[in-house]
């Protein structure tokens, strides 16, 4: 049943999907590189890493952008998702140790690598301040703010939730869903689009209530879709952290019910994001080429995660078209 409903959702998605074509060689770089930074690497973790494809999920996300800056860009993307695997589970991080992970991660962001912050070393710093050198050059100082701020965010969602879970309190549909855009890192993901294209949005325009709306549209959308596709784990370790199991829980009706009334709302919540993307006005000829590509990026992330999502192998998903 998921299968088939994660089929239907994919087939029906009518942004187009998208692929760089240095995902590959970027894929084969950053497995030669991580061991470098120090992350220990035996043949069973090369082998998860590579069914992982980082920089595939990457190059979905930026297709157009070139092969160093997609490398970058892999780095960025392995940083998250190793911070992930390390606070998730039934193993995952306390939430203590969260928050040191979070201060000393946005305080490397914000200050640069020579001020170092109790709980945050080893590889994951080196891997951070690796990822972090060329957007931290070349990007504007506005935009390293705003970089900080979303990576705060979304660390600070990923405490609340250990928190949560320690307290062994599941959440509200309206609370799972706020919840949920922060531990998604999507809005880290936009954000990436103005370095992979080389156009940094101003802030008024960034901040643009219509923009911001799509945004937020686009988040719930690959949210949802990951949390059918990963509902079976979920069900073993979130404690009640996935749409379909909160909405099972509140309205009290079978998770397969659930799975149907999430892919319900996610064909309802693509019509919304369609037509907004298309009622985005002009910002004027300085801006709307930067307009464009944001807008693009949230598509990408979308049909992106969609698309990563059936080939990686951190879900089990059949890879049918």
């Amino acid at each position: 049943m998921i299968e088939e409903i994660l089929r239907s959702l994919r087939s029906g998605c009518p942004i187009a999907p998208r692929l760089s074509p240095h995902a590959g060689p970027v894929q084969e770089w950053l497995l030669e590189m991580l061991p470098q930074l120090g992350l220990p690497l035996d043949a069973a973790g090369r082998r998860r890493l590579d069914q992982a494809g980082f920089a595939r999920y990457a190059g979905r996300l930026y297709p157009d952008t070139t092969e160093p800056d997609l490398r970058t860009l892999a780095l960025i993307f392995t940083w998250f998702f190793l911070v992930d695997d390390a606070c998730d589970g039934p193993d995952g991080l306390p939430p203590a140790r969260i928050r040191a992970l979070r201060d000393g991660a946005t305080t490397l962001l914000r200050d640069g690598p020579r001020r170092r912050q109790p709980g945050f070393g080893g590889p994951l710093r080196r891997l951070l301040v690796e990822a972090w050198r060329q957007p931290r050059r070349r990007l504007p100082a506005r935009w390293r703010s705003r970089f900080v701020d979303a990576v705060a965010h979304h660390l600070d969602g990923t405490w609340r939730e250990a928190v949560a879970k320690e307290s062994g309190r599941a959440p509200s549909v309206t609370e799972y869903v706020e919840l949920r855009r922060a531990t998604s890192a999507a809005y880290v993901s936009y954000l990436l689009v103005e370095f992979a294209t080389g156009r940094p949005l101003p802030d008024a325009v960034y901040h643009h209530p219509l923009l911001r709306r799509i945004g937020t549209l686009g988040n719930d959308l690959l949210s949802w879709y990951n949390d059918i596709a990963s509902l079976d784990r979920d069900r073993l370790t979130s404690g009640g952290h996935n749409l379909v199991l909160a909405l099972a829980t509140e309205r009290g009706v079978p998770v397969e019910t659930a799975v149907d009334l999430v892919a319900r709302r996610w064909r309802e919540e693509m019509a919304r994001f369609v037509a907004l993307r298309a009622s985005v006005p002009s910002f004027g000829p300085t801006w709307d080429p930067a307009v464009a590509a944001h807008l693009e990026g949230v598509a990408n992330a979308v049909r992106g995660t969609v698309d990563w999502t059936v080939e990686s192998g951190r879900y089990v998903v059949p890879t049918a078209t």
